[in-house]
């Protein structure tokens, strides 16, 4: 007799049918992500295997899921050989200390591209000793290539790829920093080029940056790899010749013999639209290194003795002399002048309207102005640089804090004002007080302004040093409803990755690339990329520097959110700016 066991499995069944829809269910969305999903295992003493990797893999690398779970090799001769070693060490360390694991790193596709991955990975200790991580990878190569020409904008010169004002300064202060260390001079060479705008207006500027570009080769080729050569705009360039003689005399002469080659390769002919096109340069010099000084005092040093080699017949190259300290002197009163004013309480607040898109002011940029008692109405540009170089920035900067906390006092008084913004410029030198955000929160409780209506003005520049105090300062006063603004943007450098973390409110795109809209090609790239980055990062968008009709249509067509300039308004004292009532 034959005995046998019926068992019901139909339970069994539907939880099989209930797994498989629900891995038919997980495949079908790795399917849809940007990227791979992967599963790895490792134990110790032992080589790690891929258990796992979605079909998109085959997509973002050539490969075959199976084929390097078979064998990780596979995946490993994709990643660019250079990046190959910290790849390898950060993930084993990941494991080894269980913690998070986040690479970047390139990887060479089939075709010959070259593309950028970004891998994260979460490990977990198994029961029988092993680590299991479970991770994704996704194509970067677009956020890099961003980062990369916001990099280039910010320190590159665009016509002639040279460094730019910014990479200069920056290279400068090093070479001031190592001249005081090792007790040796450095020159700093300001060149300008002769009778350079008759060129552009008998040639045209295609001609003009044809020279240009020629001038910087020709720079290039005179100095030494450690030299930098750099071009502050127009027809300006300069040349930082580093490590030089240890005394003043012998670095002179080096200097000198540098200034002569340049006259020389300069006095050649340039050729333009096949035919030869003479120039000449002057030029300027000075030394640092003596003592540590500051870079803008330099800079000016080697502007003087330019002028003094144009006045000089032009062609020529001179040595900055203590006799032009007659401007600096003229300077140190200026201060003292200012000094005077602002105790006397001759700064006061301008406003300058910022817009939307339908013409309707929704706040104002508030701007320092000084009213000199002789002088009348000074304006920042001969008094805020002055400021700047002295402590007396800050002063400033809370006199012009204070009276816009004052303002929004008064316009909160009135229905068809209280919603009004104001915008205050924020220096470096106030921005890293350590007591920065004591001062804009007592001026905001001592005025009773609404912080909500308060926005300050940052350069991309003063976030570059300790970008953790600054994103610290920034959200303490940004938990009391204060806004921010990232003033000038485009100017300086501006990493994605650190963007992504500032507690900003909007981007303003500077004047220089709206001076250009809509006929500049350049610009206008720029200022659709500006703004596309600005809409990505969730963040309003406004032009400053708007004086034409045309500007402003360009900008409004291609999603500018608000815009300041002479279009819509000069800074004007707060009872003349233009609010319309109801």
């Amino acid at each position: 007799m034959e005995i046998g066991v019926v068992q019901d499995i139909t339970e069994a069944h539907h939880i099989g049918v209930q797994l498989r829809d629900q891995l038919a269910l997980i495949q079908q969305i790795a399917s849809r992500l940007p990227g791979y999903i992967f599963q790895y295992r490792s134990r110790p003493g032992e080589k790690g295997r891929f258990l796992y990797l979605s079909d998109a893999v085959q997509d973002m690398l050539g490969l075959a899921p199976q084929d390097i779970e078979r064998d990780k090799r596979h995946l490993l001769a994709r990643i660019h050989a250079d990046d190959l070693p910290r790849v390898l060490a950060s993930s084993e360390l990941s494991r080894a200390q269980l913690l998070p694991w986040q690479c970047e790193y390139r990887v060479n596709l089939p075709d010959g591209s070259v593309r950028w991955h970004l891998s994260n990975a979460a490990p977990r200790l198994e029961a029988d000793g092993a680590v299991l991580s479970h991770g994704f990878s996704m194509d970067v190569t677009d956020r890099k290539q961003a980062e990369e020409d916001i990099q280039r904008l910010a320190f590159y010169d665009a016509l002639t790829g040279l460094p730019n004002r910014r990479l200069l300064t920056d290279r400068l202060q090093h070479a001031v920093a190592a001249c005081v260390r090792g007790g040796y001079h450095g020159a700093l060479l300001f060149i300008d080029l002769d009778n350079f705008k008759d060129l552009n207006d008998t040639l045209g500027h295609d001609m003009g940056d044809r020279q240009l570009t020629q001038v910087a080769e020709r720079l290039l080729a005179c100095v030494r790899d450690n030299d930098t050569v750099a071009r502050l705009g127009g027809d300006e360039f300069v040349v930082l010749l580093h490590e030089l003689g240890g005394d003043a005399h012998t670095a002179a002469q080096q200097a000198e013999r540098v200034g002569l080659k340049l006259l020389a390769t300069l006095n050649e002919p340039f050729v333009l639209v096949g035919q030869p096109h003479y120039s000449t340069p002057s030029i300027g010099i000075t030394l640092f290194g003596a003592q540590r000084e500051r870079t803008d005092e330099i800079f000016k040093r080697a502007d003087l003795a330019m002028y003094q080699a144009k006045a000089a017949g032009r062609n020529t190259q001179r040595f900055f002399d203590p006799a032009m300290q007659a401007a600096a002197s003229a300077r140190a009163a200026l201060e003292a002048d200012l000094r005077q004013g602002m105790a006397r309480g001759e700064i006061v607040a301008y406003y300058q309207p910022v817009v939307d898109a339908e013409g309707r002011i929704r706040g104002a940029e508030a701007l320092a102005r000084w009213r000199h008692p002789q002088r009348g109405l000074v304006l920042p540009g001969e008094f805020i640089a002055i400021a700047e170089q002295s402590s007396l920035i800050l002063e400033l900067s809370q006199q012009v804090l204070e009276a816009a906390c004052a303002q929004l006092v008064r316009w909160a008084a009135d229905s068809a004002t209280r919603t009004l913004g104001i915008a205050v410029n924020v220096s470096a030198r106030t921005f890293r007080q350590p007591d920065f955000a004591d001062g804009v929160l007592a001026a905001l409780q001592a005025s009773g302004a609404h912080p909500g209506l308060l926005r300050l003005e940052l350069t991309e520049s003063m976030l570059l040093g300790d970008v953790e105090d600054a994103i610290g300062k920034m959200r303490r006063l940004k938990d009391h409803g204060v806004g921010f603004s990232l003033d000038d943007f485009g100017t300086g450098y501006s990493s994605l990755g650190y963007l992504q973390r500032l507690p900003l409110d909007e981007l303003k795109i500077d004047r220089s690339f709206v001076r250009g809209l809509p006929s500049n090609a350049n610009d206008a790239a720029i200022v659709r990329t500006i703004l596309t980055l600005a809409r990505s990062l969730g963040l309003r968008a406004v032009a400053e520097g708007v004086e034409t009709s045309a500007q402003r249509d360009f900008l409004r067509a291609h999603g500018c959110d608000a815009f300041q300039g002479y279009l819509f308004g000069r800074p004007v004292p707060a009872e003349e700016l233009p609010v319309q009532h109801p």
